[in-house]
Parts: C-alpha cells; structure tokens; sequence
C-alpha cells in the first residue's frame, strides 16, 4: 500500500497440512484489511508432524478459492485476485472424501490438483513459491512438480525473509504498478539484506515477461472491496 503496489487490498490467511494425517489440513480465516489479519494469524496453529511422504494437501488452497470466496472484484468487474501458496513439498490430489471431510462439499469425482488450480485460477492469479530453505525445498522433484502445474508461476525463493516483498512485488508487476527497475530499487529500500533481495529478483525474473504482457490498459488499479470481506488473497 505504502509503494502503491495495490489500493485497499484485502487479505486472507491459510494454513495447510496434510488431511491424510493430520487433525487441521486447512485452516482459514476472513478476509481483512485492518489488525483483524492479526486475530485470524494468531487462531492458527502449527500442527507439526508430517508422514514423511514429500506431499501436503496445498491443492485444499485451490479448491477453497475456487468454491468458496466470492468478491466483489470479480462478480462486478471480471477483476481477479491473487493467490499465493507456499511451502517445500508437492502437492496430493482432492479424493472425494477429503473434500467431504475438510468442506463439507459432495463432489462428484476425485479431483486432481491439476483440475483444482484450473478452476481456481478462473477467478484468481495462481502462485506457488517453493522454500527452498525448507526440509524438501531443494530436491527438484519438487519445483518439477509445480513447474508442471503453474509454469513460470511456480517461484524459487531460497531465503524466507523475502515472502513478502515477493508477493507484494508480484502483484505490482502484474497490475502494472511496478517495472523490475522500480522492483530492484524498492528492494534496496526495503533493507532485506544484499542476498534476500538478489533472490527475490531472481524469482521475479522468471514471471516478469509475462506479468508485463498481463498488465492493464492503465494504470488505474480498482479499490478492492470485497462481498463478505475480501478481493485478493
């Protein structure tokens, strides 16, 4: 907001597990744009654990966005939000009875997470940044995975840190707010440290091309008011 990457931005929280093992694979709250984000990020809980199987259920994410937000950015303007996963591990499929278990939803078929980010990405911008820094973040299955669901939308970030300048960053280059020159200089202002902002440039480089062939006719960026809270994620 204070760069001008975005006006009014609302934002939603999620946390993601795996539902073959554990109690909470997806926690979620409201859509914000006040200290409220704070109240939702302090509900959620680390559930720790994991089945040593190199998948998490990031594919909850995707359907969530795809039946369960409606903004007003889309409903009246064809203006889609932005949605971001993350973490070090592919991604599991949708059975039938996961969504039934998690949402409630009686689906008519397993879904892929490939069919999940198709429909999600319908009425949002689909990102994944792969940690690298993580457990499984460098062993290249993993990007490979992402990298064949998301192309140049699946980002590489080595350093944490960097989350959110990525993300903000992101956003700007896509709604035309930013160039990659104003991107770098930003950076430097934002004192992450020399490496934590060579590596959100590094991440930035591989979606730049397309974010510019994406960018609106002007550069007027529409107030993000969403039914029930919310217009990006």
């Amino acid at each position: 907001v204070d760069r001008g990457y975005v006006v009014d931005p609302q934002l939603l929280f999620a946390a993601i597990g795996d539902a073959y093992t554990d109690g909470g694979p997806f926690q979620v709250g409201q859509f914000e744009s006040g200290l409220e984000m704070d109240q939702w990020l302090t509900k959620i809980w680390i559930e720790g654990g994991g089945g040593g199987q190199r998948h998490e259920s990031y594919a909850l994410a995707h359907w969530f966005a795809a039946h369960h937000t409606r903004t007003d950015a889309w409903q009246k303007r064809s203006k889609k939000g932005y949605l971001f996963t993350m973490g070090d591990e592919m991604t599991w499929d949708l059975p039938r009875d996961q969504l039934k278990k998690v949402f409630g939803d009686s689906a008519e078929k397993a879904w892929s997470a490939k069919e999940a980010i198709a429909k999600a990405s319908q009425t949002w911008e689909v990102f994944h940044i792969v940690v690298t820094e993580g457990y499984h973040g460098k062993e290249p299955e993993i990007l490979q995975q992402w990298q064949g669901l998301l192309g140049e939308r699946a980002l590489v970030l080595p350093d944490a840190h960097g989350i959110c300048a990525l993300i903000a960053q992101t956003i700007g280059l896509h709604e035309g707010s930013i160039d990659m020159p104003a991107a770098r200089k930003d950076l430097d202002d934002m004192n992450l440290g020399a490496a934590t902002a060579a590596a959100v440039c590094t991440a930035l480089a591989t979606i730049a091309g397309s974010a510019l062939a994406l960018r609106p006719a002007t550069a007027h960026l529409p107030t993000a008011k969403a039914a029930g809270g919310v217009d990006r994620l």
